[in-house]
């Protein structure tokens, strides 16, 4: 049988979003997943919530349903959009049969009711990550225009881009989030990984010339300026 220490030791640091406004059963949850080496970060509501999925990129979310005001079920699409391959763990106290099999169809892959054991918790987010790591996303799409993440290359309509290292950095987090509004201020946290507010044009000229490289005179325009709040990317976006 193998140790938590074992387990530990064999286990890759994966990012884990906690979702849940109960701050007790939080803090033995993130302690239970820390012992298991994954990174928790942690939201009480929607908001936060929401804010913290556009910070980072996570490889699995535990979201409770029972949240401050709305249902948590809600959150799983904005998820989605920011981590597409990543899987989704509810944990709730609603225990009908009906509401278990509304949560997977909503785009969990598992749901847990409360009150549950940590050490199962903990195994069944062990099993979700185990599942997905077997097939990572390789490839970012949007219209004609590909990001290949195994090579670290941009590829519009068959035809390889050079793209500086910063350039790639800046079109993966864009690729990673198509349709939405992303400002100057996450692309400097990150991207740049500020992590306090600087007045800066550096997002501006980098923006200038990786858009010099993918939006050809007769191909479409990825990236389009939202007055007054940042940039939407997107197939003629």
């Amino acid at each position: 049988m193998t140790s938590m220490t074992e387990h530990a030791a064999h286990n890759p640091r994966f990012n884990v979003l906690l979702i849940d406004d109960d701050t007790e059963l939080a803090a033995v949850l993130i302690k239970e997943l820390e012992k298991r080496n994954y990174i928790v970060s942690h939201a009480r509501d929607s908001n936060e919530a929401v804010a913290r999925m556009g910070e980072q990129r996570f490889d699995l979310l535990i979201l409770d349903r029972m949240l401050p005001g709305a249902d948590g079920i809600n959150l799983i699409e904005t998820f989605r959009s920011h981590n597409p391959a990543s899987p989704i763990l509810v944990i709730s106290a609603l225990d009908h049969v009906d509401e278990r099999v509304f949560g997977l169809q909503s785009g969990a892959d598992d749901y847990l009711i409360k009150p549950f054991s940590y050490a199962e918790l903990g195994a069944r987010v062990d099993a979700l990550i185990r599942r997905s790591s077997l097939h990572p996303i390789t490839k970012l799409q949007v219209g004609p225009l590909t990001l290949d993440l195994l090579n670290r290359v941009a590829i519009l309509r068959g035809e390889e881009i050079e793209l500086s290292a910063r350039e790639y950095q800046l079109l993966e987090y864009f690729m990673a989030r198509p349709g939405q509004l992303i400002t100057k201020q996450m692309l400097l946290q990150n991207v740049w990984k500020y992590r306090f507010p600087v007045e800066t044009n550096v997002v501006d000229v980098h923006l200038s010339k990786l858009r010099q490289k993918i939006e050809k005179k007769d191909g479409p325009c990825f990236i389009r300026n939202v007055r007054a709040q940042g940039y939407v990317f997107g197939d003629d976006a």
